[in-house]
């Protein structure tokens, strides 16, 4: 699975543009816990929640996501389990049209 960052640059006619950087490949377990439908811009949209958990790692933001295979999973919340510093779980969220 992998970790990706967001990146802006400039893109030279006075605005941005917004990427994915790789911050790194890792081990995760990830299990689904929830799935719902919801209309968004009118358009309906399958959304999965994941429990994702992986080794602690210094740096992990809510603005990052995961990458597995073709599936985009967002970070939306993260916990140091047992408060150890030994595992994090992130609770993510898939989007898929």
């Amino acid at each position: 699975m992998r970790l990706e960052a967001p990146v802006t640059a400039d893109d030279g006619s006075g605005g941005t543009t917004a990427s994915w950087n790789l911050v790194t490949t890792l081990w995760a377990r990830v299990e689904p816990l929830s799935a719902v439908e919801r209309l968004t811009a009118e358009r309906l949209e399958a959304a999965v929640t994941h429990r994702v958990t992986i080794r602690h790692r210094a740096g992990v933001t809510h603005r990052m996501r995961f990458v597995l295979g073709t599936r985009v999973l967002e970070i939306r919340g993260i916990r140091d389990l047992e408060e150890r510093h030994r595992y994090l779980e992130l609770t993510c969220e898939e989007v898929s049209p």
